[in-house]
């Protein structure tokens, strides 16, 4: 950490990533080669809020957008697969300091596939639909796995049978 000079003490870039879930399985993407963070690593869909996600519509009330960061979502989700997702919740947070100093706050999230095949963009050079246990195998960006595996849990909990279930 010592090495790494921080661009911006105050400023974060805000990230929000999916785990797009779609029969039992979860959409990985190998990034390119020539991204500035985790080049060739495998991660999911996701990138960074801009203000014209949300300058150019209109305000939920007074002088505030709500659902930003949402829509972020579903555009890069859009962008990055040709795919378009549902139920979007919340998973967890985390932060980095990319390689040229820019801090970076991810918020990741994860939703339902609806419709849609896969395109990809120049951002990612493959793609793979993979169990929670199947990721494990991949050279994933350190916590996707472990992300994907909190996914896998919450969406295969058992209701609460109660005490005589």
């Amino acid at each position: 950490m010592d090495d790494i000079e921080i661009k911006h003490k105050e400023l974060h870039r805000v990230v929000p990533t999916a785990i797009i879930c779609k029969d039992g399985k979860y959409l990985i993407l190998k990034r390119n080669l020539n991204k500035k963070a985790f080049p060739g690593k495998w991660t999911v869909p996701g990138g960074g809020l801009e203000v014209d996600d949300y300058i150019n519509t209109e305000k939920t009330v007074a002088d505030i957008w709500y659902f930003a960061i949402e829509n972020t979502l579903r555009r890069e989700v859009k962008e990055e697969t040709n795919l378009e997702v549902e139920n979007i919740k919340y998973l967890c947070d985390m932060t980095f300091i990319r390689p040229d100093g820019i801090p970076v706050a991810v918020l990741s999230f994860y939703c339902d596939y609806v419709c849609g095949d896969i395109k990809l963009d120049e951002d990612s050079i493959e793609h793979a639909w993979v169990t929670a246990e199947e990721a494990k195998n991949y050279d994933l960006i350190d916590g996707i796995a472990e992300e994907i595996e909190m996914v896998d849990k919450i969406l295969n909990q058992k209701p609460n049978q109660g005490e005589n279930g």
